[in-house]
């Protein structure tokens, strides 16, 4: 633009040649535009050139030293950008950014502005000088926030350390530079998942919003934000600019292509963790989704600790265990496990295989995903994009000689015709299906088109399932409730003798929530002659689950009642995930 706006000066006789030729020779020797140059000879005032380039090319002119900017605005340009370009985020109205330029004709700025924000660009002229003083100023806050941030990181006390597993691909060396060059965001990330594992977090989720930036955690079942004075409060709501910084390096990490921004992508960090002087070996599924402010990502933490393959210890009553027991000890059959996704259907699974994991038995999975590696079983992971889905997978199994076979989730017709046949012809299936009671899984399975006497041969067993949280075992205490609000939520007569409510008062140990952990709720319905003679007949899920608490049957409510009265839950709890 030099020489343009050198030839339009001496045009609007504002300069002559001589003056011109002066100039642009100064501005060889040291750099910078020649409108600075002219002003540093003081052949012409800030002021002047601005409005001469107002005038020139029909932008508005301004003077920065009276505006007031918008902080939200600045955080939508990183600072770097700023200074590539010399131009200054001023304000924005709806879908428009209005910026201050030097140069009002520099449209690959303005290009490269507009694809970075997703607004409109509208530009007012400024002087150079003006510009670069007030980027230096109006990004100072977001800099010494930087700094507060390192500070914040390094007074967290012990810092994990995390290293990507070995078979994690190489960074190569363009992406390694930028770690370096970013070690703050690196510390930050590595400071939001080791938190997430100390906490007992199942889930972590980063979102983009127009005025903030949020990490939540999913701690037994619950979202929360972690908000404990003067630790992870900055933490927890990091700066909206580090947004693209963070997404980037979580993306490096799980291996993602970090250019695309529009469509949903799914990964995997694979890393092993040093926390208090102990190994982990920690799994996180990585998904990013394109949503209006940027991109949300949600890690789902799958800890080998925290999977209890005892089924002891999962929280079946006694007689529930045992009748789960004795289904999937039967040498052929289906067993069905239901309920919501996040309701532990795959603990409760493993737990069943891990029970049948004999040096005699072939068990065979077809999973999605995989979540947990389970020694001596042969678990296949489905890839939908090349035809391996679940239908396929169990076609394959059968000519494998199997022993056990589990389906991740039976979701359509032709799974499900599969899952029956293999268990009528001798095998033991286990399986998942999302529905809210063990009776209407029957119902499920004959909308999906199966005919009832298929169902009511091959399913030995149903099991609904949901997770409640337990009361943390270090602040519990006795509860005093009105008797009636027991009896309306269940409890019979003679229960109420024996209730022991308790809550948690709430403590640090279980951040001031009460609970602590969780517990299963198992509603075991038992295919017996009785019930498979109403399936034949077309029977209602009212019906069969009439039938089957006549037959011992304690229900979802039921199970969560006895907890509530062995001080284990609350009736919050029970009510929230169960229905009367």
């Amino acid at each position: 633009m030099s020489q343009r706006l050198g030839d339009l000066l001496v045009r609007e006789k504002v300069i002559n040649h001589d003056q011109l030729t002066q100039a642009l020779r100064k501005q060889r020797e040291t750099g910078g535009r020649l409108g600075s140059v002219l002003v540093k000879m003081g052949l012409l005032t800030d002021e002047e050139v601005t409005n001469f380039l107002s005038r020139q090319y029909g932008v508005p002119a301004i003077n920065l030293q009276f505006f007031e900017i918008d902080p939200n605005v600045i955080k939508l340009i990183p600072q770097e950008t700023a200074r590539k370009h010399q131009i200054l985020p001023l304000s924005r109205v709806g879908a428009s950014l209005t910026i201050a330029m030097v140069d009002p004709t520099n449209v690959f700025a303005m290009d490269d502005i507009k694809f970075m924000t997703g607004f409109n660009i509208e530009p007012v002229v400024a002087s150079e000088t003006a510009i670069m003083e007030r980027i230096e100023q109006a990004y100072a806050g977001p800099e010494a926030e930087q700094e507060n941030l390192e500070d914040i990181i390094s007074s967290m006390g012990e810092e994990a350390e995390l290293e990507l597993q070995a078979d994690a691909e190489e960074l190569n060396a363009s992406d390694l530079e930028k770690s370096a060059e970013e070690a703050p965001i690196v510390k930050l990330v590595n400071l939001i998942l080791t938190d997430a594992v100390k906490r007992g977090a199942s889930d972590i989720h980063i979102e983009p919003y127009e005025k903030e930036y949020r990490v939540r955690f999913r701690i037994d079942g619950v979202l929360q934000n972690i908000m404990q004075p003067g630790q992870l409060a900055t933490v927890m709501t990091p700066p909206l600019r580090l947004k693209d910084a963070i997404t980037s390096r979580l993306k490096i990490m799980a291996k993602l292509d970090i250019a695309e921004k529009r469509l949903p992508q799914d990964g995997r960090i694979m890393m092993k963790m040093n926390l208090h002087g102990r190994r982990k070996q920690l799994d996180f599924r990585v998904n990013c989704l394109p949503t209006l402010w940027g991109e949300k990502i949600v890690l789902r933490l799958l800890d080998k600790e925290n999977l209890r393959l005892d089924m002891t210890k999962l929280g079946f009553e006694a007689e529930s265990l045992a009748k789960f027991q004795h289904a999937v000890l039967k040498p052929y059959g289906m067993v069905l496990v239901t309920g919501p996704t996040g309701s532990g259907k795959t603990n409760t699974l493993y737990s069943a295989i891990s029970l049948l994991n004999k040096p005699d038995t072939n068990i065979m999975t077809a999973e999605d995903p995989v979540e947990f590696q389970l020694a001596g079983v042969n678990q296949v992971q489905m890839k939908e994009a090349i035809g391996l889905n679940f239908a396929a997978a169990l076609r394959a199994f059968l000519r494998q000689d199997p022993n056990t076979i589990l389906v991740g989730e039976i979701r359509d017709f032709e799974t499900a015709e599969i899952a029956i046949k293999a268990a009528l012809t001798g095998h033991l299936v286990l399986s998942t299906l999302h529905t809210n009671g063990a009776p209407e899984t029957i119902s499920r399975l004959m909308n999906m088109g199966i005919e009832p006497f298929l169902v009511a041969t091959a399913v030995h067993l149903i099991v609904a399932q949901r997770l409640v949280r337990r009361i943390c075992t270090n602040c519990i205490e006795p509860m005093e409730i009105n008797p009636q609000a027991l009896l309306d939520a269940g409890f019979t007569p003679e229960q109420l003798k024996t209730a022991k409510v308790s809550k948690g008062k709430g403590c640090s140990a279980c951040n001031s929530s009460g609970y602590k952990g969780r517990a299963g709720l198992y509603e075991v319905m038992v295919i017996d002659d009785d019930i498979r003679e109403l399936i034949l007949v077309g029977a209602s899920a009212v019906e069969l689950k009439k039938k089957a608490m006549e037959h011992g049957m304690i229900t979802l409510r039921g199970s969560g009642l006895r907890k509530v009265a062995d001080g284990m839950t609350t009736l919050e709890e029970v009510a929230r995930e169960t229905v009367h």
